[in-house]
């Protein structure tokens, strides 16, 4: 058995078959050739030209330093909640150092296998199964630095790992499907819903800038119309007191005009008097409320000191005539004080 043993061939690492040592080798790029002397460690080939000594050098292992691609078989794993997944992969690696991947692990294709699928089920055990499908990039990535951390000493490194699918059960499938067909209906009737207040509230905000614009409107046109109605009342109301105080203007120039303007004042003082006890409780009299000579004469006195320059400036314009002592305002004097005793 000792001897059918050292009859094997040797185990070729990713390579269909090991040269034969001629003297002279060429070794391709990208592979590396690990020589054994005497049964020993020797050295590793570098591409390109190459001496051996025959029947003492022997090539024992050949190494590819490209990327190796290898197949995760699909496997089964049970998530944080309880459900069984079955789910495979796809592993990405590189042989770093020759030396190691020769003589540090066995087979090595199998180890990184055997650890990326143990990885694999431990990794998912730690998520639920919604996480599962979120976080597909975080558990590659975990599973990446667990198979490097274990094979430094192989000489080999991972570069990526990938999930290919990932198997639901059909239970759980159909699950999740009427899950997302409420979700989506949930989505749909919220929309609805927001796209229904959102138009009353347009509908209201307009209704509401349109009453504004409309009560401003007839605002505006109120206070231009009230403003054109009482401008043309002023107007008038000027033209017709500007007539008037030339009527009475003209009136004052004639004969007789201040005796005439003399009685309206004294008729106007008295009705006025009158009145007194009409309007309101709060009465204010004078202190000789019986004397009504005195109050005509007050108020004769007080028209006579407004007219008075304008009197000056009348005489200074007419020649003074004969005062008659049977004026017609000191008739109509005498007459009120008669009536009045």
């Amino acid at each position: 058995l000792k001897r059918v043993a050292q009859l094997a061939p040797a185990p070729c690492r990713w390579n269909s078959g090991l040269p034969m040592n001629i003297g002279v080798l060429f070794v391709p790029q990208q592979e590396a050739w690990v020589v054994e002397r005497m049964g020993k460690f020797h050295r590793i080939l570098e591409p390109g030209l190459n001496f051996l000594i025959p029947l003492l050098d022997r090539i024992r292992y050949v190494q590819s330093l490209k990327e190796i691609v290898i197949n995760v078989p699909e496997q089964s794993a049970v998530t944080l909640d309880n459900v069984t997944l079955q789910i495979d992969g796809v592993l990405y690696l590189r042989v770093m150092d020759p030396y190691k991947a020769s003589y540090g692990v066995e087979d090595p294709e199998y180890a990184v296998t055997q650890l990326a699928q143990t990885t694999m089920r431990s990794e998912l055990g730690k998520l639920s199964l919604d996480r599962v499908f979120r976080e597909r990039e975080s558990l590659n990535a975990s599973i990446v630095d667990a198979i490097n951390q274990a094979s430094d000493c192989w000489g080999i490194r991972c570069l990526r790992y990938e999930i290919k699918d990932i198997h639901v059960p059909p239970r759980v499938k159909e699950s999740m499907q009427m899950q997302v067909e409420a979700e989506r209906r949930k989505r749909a009737t919220v929309l609805e819903s927001e796209g229904t207040r959102e138009s009353a509230i347009n509908v209201a905000e307009g209704q509401k800038q349109a009453q504004i614009l409309a009560s401003e409107a007839q605002k505006a046109e109120q206070i231009n119309k009230a403003a054109g109605r009482e401008a043309n009342a002023m107007l008038v109301k000027a033209r017709a007191k500007a007539e008037a105080i030339q009527l009475l203007a003209a009136a004052l120039a004639q004969q007789h005009g201040n005796a005439a303007a003399s009685l309206s004042v004294a008729e106007q003082y008295v009705n006025a008097f009158s009145k007194i006890a009409k309007d309101s409780n709060t009465v204010l009299l004078p202190a000789n409320t019986g004397d009504v000579t005195n109050m005509v004469a007050q108020a004769l006195g007080i028209y006579t000191t407004l007219t008075k320059p304008q009197a000056v400036k009348t005489q200074e314009e007419i020649p003074p005539a004969h005062e008659d002592s049977h004026s017609p305002a000191t008739e109509v004097l005498k007459a009120e004080q008669g009536s009045s005793s």
